[in-house]
């Protein structure tokens, strides 16, 4: 299986991952689930205040804002993605019991504030594990992105957003 991804998207995850160095960030892969391809990530606020380097949570509300916002713009829901911030882009056991089915989950590894790697993961049908899905960058093309498609914008941005993270 795998997922491809515009270089742009992968642009802003990776950017809003780095940013995010020491805490964990986290976003949401938008594009089409039939194609399982992802056009847009959309970075979100990490609200956790005890372990952020480790954890992440995003409010209920602040999810259901940004996926409608995307929804309301034609994008589907393909995924979400997080950082592990000195650790690799393997899934924990806390990952693949966040999950839901039929999504998948990005994660990036990032030493010394520097992207290591990025792999993508399914969870299986049993939830007993997650598969790993092949990355598949993509040239840019078609529609502009548009300003709203970086780390910094969105309806959960702000001056006092601080690093994002977030558990699904």
């Amino acid at each position: 299986m795998e997922i491809s991804i515009r270089a742009a998207a992968l642009d802003v995850l990776h950017h809003h991952a780095s940013a995010g160095f020491p805490y964990e960030v986290v976003g949401i892969l938008a594009g089409s689930r039939h194609d399982r391809s992802v056009t847009l990530a959309h970075p979100l606020i990490n609200e956790r205040a005890d372990s952020a380097a480790t954890r992440y949570v995003v409010s209920g509300l602040s999810l259901a804002r940004a996926e409608a916002s995307l929804e309301a713009n034609g994008l589907e829901i393909v995924g979400y993605y997080h950082s592990h911030p000195d650790h690799p882009s393997q899934y924990s056991a806390f990952d693949r019991d966040h999950a839901l089915p039929n999504m998948s989950y990005m994660i990036v590894s990032v030493r010394n504030g520097a992207i290591a790697t990025t792999q993508s993961w399914r969870l299986l049908e049993d939830r007993s594990a997650m598969d790993e899905e092949r990355v598949v960058v993509l040239a840019d093309s078609g529609p502009d992105l548009g300003p709203d498609s970086g780390p910094d914008s969105g309806p959960d941005s702000g001056p006092d957003s601080g690093p994002d993270s977030g558990p699904f």
